[in-house]
């Protein structure tokens, strides 16, 4: 059974401290939410949602400089596939609600078997639907317990809870489990990008960097992580897709915004014999250091949650694992194609 790494952690607080929820919860969310409006009146393109065809080819995948998950550098192939040019939204993935009655993992009860502890530990709160939201602390502070709260009736219809506003059509879709996200694609007759299709589509020719991108590339975070964002790029949460320039491929927030999920497993670093299409490890082979006990699938590109005092994941090659059990208001994801849709 899955159990996301936010109700694992939360278990091992609950006979200590207990997890952030309930009130002040809702009282986070209401800041989130107030700080977001800054961007609303930032002309954002009108993206059409035609897939675009990226050449096959080869490139230098990873980078060696940064973080050692992200190495080693080797010169890798792609054939020829077609992707969306922005994150799935909120409104395609309403279409598919609307025709198939389709329930997401955080409308969801929770399991009580997730915490691995009598279930008279467990606060209620933690049993009823929702997801992990995203919440600024009141201070600095390096523990990322300390800004995600599980927050009941969270889900992406109420990204910032049930009393916050409702989801955004031309906003990126959020709160979704690996096994939403699948059966979106299957709806959409598309596919997750494997790691090597994302990041050769992200790259898009470009040399390697490690600097914070501009405010008209990417939707970051300017300031101090997670206390102070001085949305000097218009946004302090996320932003609609095409509101910051696409890359030469013509794709819309490859880096920024929301994290985007591929569909390999996830392991420190690459196999540098894979470079034929790579597809990464096996289930089995599969490892994440700050999820042992679940495979956890690749997430690419970082999000607005970044900072260079906290992070530097604003690049094609970043990666980390993303537990496939529990969505959270920063991750999405978008399709890939193996041959143009209506061909």
């Amino acid at each position: 059974m899955l159990k996301p790494r936010f109700i694992v952690l939360c278990s091992s607080w609950l006979l200590v401290a207990g997890c952030a929820e309930a009130d002040s919860a809702q009282e986070g969310a209401s800041a989130v939410e107030n700080i977001t409006q800054l961007g609303r009146n930032k002309t954002c393109a009108d993206i059409a949602d035609v897939p675009v065809r990226i050449e096959g080819g080869t490139f230098m995948m990873g980078q060696a400089e940064v973080y050692a998950e992200e190495g080693p550098v080797r010169e890798t192939r792609v054939d020829t596939f077609w992707i969306d040019p922005h994150e799935v939204t909120n409104a395609q993935f309403a279409a598919f609600v609307a025709a198939t009655e389709y329930l997401t993992v955080a409308e969801r009860p929770v399991d009580p078997a997730a915490f691995d502890v009598p279930v008279e530990q467990i606060p209620e709160d933690m049993l009823l639907p929702g997801s992990a939201v995203f919440v600024p602390p009141e201070r600095p502070s390096n523990r990322y317990s300390d800004w995600w709260v599980y927050m009941p009736g969270a889900n992406w219809r109420r990204p910032y809870g049930p009393d916050g506003s409702a989801a955004r059509g031309d906003e990126p879709v959020v709160h979704l489990a690996w096994e939403d996200m699948l059966a979106y694609a299957s709806w959409a007759g598309g596919r997750l990008p494997t790691e090597a299709e994302w990041e050769f589509a992200a790259t898009a020719g470009a040399a390697p960097y490690t600097e914070q991108p501009d405010d008209e590339t990417a939707n970051s975070w300017q300031g101090l992580f997670p206390a102070v964002n001085q949305g000097t790029d218009g946004f302090t949460g996320i932003a609609p897709v095409g509101c910051f320039k696409p890359n030469a491929n013509n794709l819309y927030d490859m880096v920024g915004n929301v994290w985007e999920v591929t569909q390999d497993y996830f392991r420190p670093g690459h196999d540098a014999d894979d470079q034929d299409n790579p597809r990464g490890p096996s289930e089995n082979a599969a490892y994440d250091p700050y999820n042992p006990g679940v495979a956890s699938r690749v997430m690419k590109g970082g999000s607005y949650l970044c900072a260079p005092n906290y992070c530097q994941r604003y690049r094609p090659a970043s990666r980390q694992g993303r537990d496939p059990g529990l969505g959270a208001s920063n991750v999405g994801f978008r399709l890939a194609y193996d041959q143009a849709p209506g061909a």
